[in-house]
């Protein structure tokens, strides 16, 4: 059994975390994560409406009695959502974690921890990460170059802004990007985090509530198989390659490119289509090179228990072997 900050922060057994997933982290995947040992994020802007929040926020408690957190992405757009709706009904609802992303959370800092809600707030480099010790975060979650979604624009590794996040703050840490197995657990703790997050290796389970084609197109794929888009607009995203992503690069490719430009393909309700219909080629899917480790689909248990063994197996052999020579 591994004990870390992280298990004693959120109250669980094993330091896995399932990470905010538009559209996909919704109560089925939170509540089978918790259930398996770990600790599941649902995805509020999921729901447009906050009172829909609400509902699955007490549908993932009917699911399970374990601990789950909410993700919170703070976007710059001409339209934000209603920021304190959401927050006060993760308050009203008793929400004991929340993940913000995106935007510096100092604005709903007040609101947050007044009603003693703990926040972990994920960052793409070791300057974010202070930053948010500084306005108050408890926990940080620092996003390597290898992950899916917005990896920032600094392009470093999870094993360079893991070990130098160690030493920049005192707080608890997440590692994520390119983490998928029990190795990567391993290493990460070795680096100096306290757990582990994982996002694309959770959507190829089958409690994830998404088109069996999408899983399987995970499996089908590797490491080589992501793009960067939308780094002409300083908002790069990694994804899994088809021909829409083809597309979007070719127009950025031009020059000038504007957000209006690629919208169409970008845009957030195409890639809930593609998720719910399974038609690979009708949207784009964010996705980490964490693919060329998903080759099944396992239930969310399967899935965490074969991670702990093999981490405690690569520690208990490793470390003796050490400790012998």
């Amino acid at each position: 059994m591994i004990k870390t900050r992280i298990t004693e922060f959120f109250g669980i057994e094993r330091p896995i975390v399932q990470g905010g997933l538009m559209w996909i982290a919704r109560s089925e995947l939170a509540s089978a994560v918790g259930n398996a040992g770990g600790i599941g994020f649902m995805t509020a802007l999921t729901f447009p409406d906050p009172e829909d929040f609400r509902a699955e926020i007490k549908k993932c408690r009917e699911l399970t009695d374990k601990p789950f957190g909410v993700n919170l992405t703070f976007l710059p757009t001409m339209r934000p959502p209603d920021y304190p709706a959401y927050i006060q009904v993760c308050v009203d609802e008793g929400v004991q974690f929340i993940e913000t992303a995106g935007r510096n959370p100092e604005p709903y800092m007040e609101q947050i921890k007044s009603a003693g809600i703990k926040v972990v707030h994920k960052c793409t480099s070791v300057r974010h990460a202070v930053k948010a010790e500084k306005v108050g975060c408890d926990a940080v979650s620092i996003d390597g170059f290898e992950a899916a979604g917005h990896p920032g624009e600094d392009d470093v590794t999870t094993m360079i802004l893991v070990p130098l996040t160690r030493d920049a703050i005192s707080l608890p840490i997440i590692a994520s990007g390119g983490l998928g197995d029990g190795r990567g657990l391993v290493g990460a703790l070795g680096l100096g985090a306290d757990g582990i997050n994982m996002g694309t290796r959770f959507v190829a389970t089958r409690e994830a509530p998404v088109h069996p084609n999408v899983k399987q197109a995970l499996v089908d794929h590797n490491e080589r198989d992501t793009r960067l888009i939308m780094r002409t607009l300083r908002n790069t995203e990694r994804v899994m390659h088809n021909p829409v992503v083809d597309e979007v690069l070719a127009i950025e490719s031009r020059g000038n490119t504007q957000i209006a430009d690629i919208a169409p393909f970008v845009s957030g309700l195409v890639g809930k289509e593609m998720l719910e219909q399974g038609q690979m080629d009708k949207g784009i899917l964010a996705a980490g090179q964490t693919m060329g480790f998903v080759r099944d689909i396992p239930t969310c248990r399967e899935l965490l228990d074969r991670i702990m063994t093999d981490a405690e197996q690569i520690i208990r052999e490793k470390f003796t072997q050490v400790v012998s020579s």
